[in-house]
């Protein structure tokens, strides 16, 4: 199956079909030694990214959009903007600041149907980095729209750790880039430490036997761990590593790296991809490379020849109009390798903060402050019970007020949670009505709010709208 055919469920606007022949003189081996390091001039990097704002500002449509259709299109642009230290809420079709992209984006979000009739979990992921980055809050983006829980929907109690089915790899590994680099409005992770390591555990088991990864699920399967790696999925992969605190010393990113390395190619500096040398594949093994702290032109990603993978970038570009083409040889851009290529060459992974707006009385981010009564809206739940794995789950309740408490909660969970049960070790069967332990001398559940330090849980604690909440059982 094509990359662009399979585009949807991993999570990405695709890439072109497979190309056979990957480019004679790219795969051509130069001898002589290779050098301690060979630069792209920050200079010109500068000035390639200047270029690349211009380009991809002007994807923007006349209503303001730059996603459209549910998802895909040009919705990656927000990461790559907000890298580059664009704001959404600054872009806007001339004498119509209302249609400015973020209004534009957080309406079309809001929308019950905005994702289609079967949605998967990447479709949830890929808006959760985007909305980040254009300044709204992933988990309050309106009512009825709480991104961070629509994921937490997709836990699989059956494979703890995993997002989605398990043979999608592809979407454990954008959840925990979502989950991990989509942080609270205050820089908080929203999901405790406790919960994504079973995730990394289950990326460790998905490794090939050359270090890199792939889309689908290889683990406990001989032939699949043994099979080649993709370029792009590797450099996701390291991102999703690193973004969730795994050190670049790790034993997994270093194989994640070394194999990378090993698919530099002398001529270009571009990594051998099946696809041929390309701009997508390059600008995502740089995002995994941006995100683990390990530089893209450094000695082990320079050539022979001297070229690194940043010098292939700058060359794909075109001046002075500032898009990239997929391939050389191209005669026109493509705005998803320019997005792709302007993420990179900012030094991004896959999301980033978003900057502050510099349009007058435009905040930083936007998203609901409270319940809307009567109106059901859903909340994450990590649970860590006393026996059994950790869990994650989607749970809806139905405010009567602009807050509702923990108690409410934790009875709505045991009806209305998905997965059911919260798919780990169970729920509190009750939790005090004051502050204080629960029976059993010092042991209790412990809760963490949107990455709050943890406290004894108690009934009356009050949750707000898009919070993330972790109940832990403590000994």
């Amino acid at each position: 199956m094509s990359a662009r055919a399979t585009a949807r469920s991993a999570g990405r606007p695709g890439r072109r079909a497979r190309v056979v022949a990957v480019l004679a003189a790219a795969v051509a081996t130069l001898a002589g030694a290779t050098p301690a390091v060979a630069t792209s001039p920050p200079g010109s990097i500068a000035a390639a990214r200047a270029r690349a704002v211009t380009y991809v500002s002007q994807l923007q449509g006349s209503d303001g959009s730059f996603a459209s259709g549910g998802g895909l299109s040009n919705e990656w642009a927000f990461s790559a903007l907000a890298a580059a230290g664009v704001a959404a809420a600054d872009l806007a079709p001339a004498g119509a600041p209302a249609k400015n992209a973020r209004a534009v984006y957080r309406a079309q979000l809001s929308q019950p149907d905005w994702f289609g009739s079967a949605p998967v979990v990447t479709d949830y992921e890929r808006a959760a980095l985007n909305a980040y980055a254009a300044g709204i809050d992933p988990a309050r983006v309106s009512a009825g729209r709480n991104l961070i829980a629509e994921i937490a929907a997709a836990w699989q109690p059956s494979a703890p750790g995993y997002f989605g089915p398990p043979s999608n790899f592809n979407g454990t590994v954008f959840a925990l880039l979502a989950l991990g680099g989509a942080r609270t409005t205050t820089g908080a992770p929203r999901v405790p430490q406790w919960l994504l390591g079973a995730s990394v555990d289950a990326v460790r088991a998905n490794e090939h036997t050359d270090g890199g990864w792939d889309y689908s699920q290889a683990a406990d399967d001989p032939q699949a761990l043994a099979a080649p790696s993709d370029i792009d999925m590797t450099g996701a992969t390291m991102a999703a590593l690193c973004t969730v605190g795994v050190p670049r010393t790790d034993p997994a990113v270093k194989a994640g790296e070394k194999f990378l390395a090993g698919k530099l190619l002398a001529a270009s500096g571009a990594f051998d991809s099946p696809y041929g040398a390309n701009t997508d594949s390059n600008a995502w093994a740089v995002s995994g490379l941006n995100a683990c702290g390990i530089a893209a032109q450094g000695h082990d990603f320079t050539s022979t020849a001297g070229r690194t993978p940043v010098d292939f970038l700058l060359a794909q570009q075109f001046t002075p109009g500032g898009g990239f083409r997929y391939q050389p040889g191209d005669t026109s851009p493509t705005p998803y390798s320019s997005i792709d290529a302007l993420r990179a060459l900012a030094g991004a992974g896959f999301t980033a903060p978003a900057p502050r707006p510099v349009t007058p009385g435009q905040p930083r981010w936007e998203g609901v402050t409270g319940f809307t009564p009567g109106s059901p809206s859903d909340l994450a739940v990590a649970v860590d019970g006393p026996s059994g794995a950790p869990g994650l789950c989607s749970v809806t309740v139905t405010p009567t007020a602009a807050t509702v408490t923990l108690g409410a909660v934790v009875s709505a969970a045991a009806a209305h949670a998905t997965p059911a049960g919260c798919g780990g070790s169970g729920l509190p069967g009750q939790l005090p009505a004051a502050d204080g332990h629960v029976v059993n001398g010092s042991s209790g559940w412990q809760v963490s709010v949107d990455g709050s330090p943890s406290v004894p849980a108690t009934a009356g604690q009050r949750i707000r709208a898009g919070d993330t909440i972790a109940l832990r059982y403590v000994n």
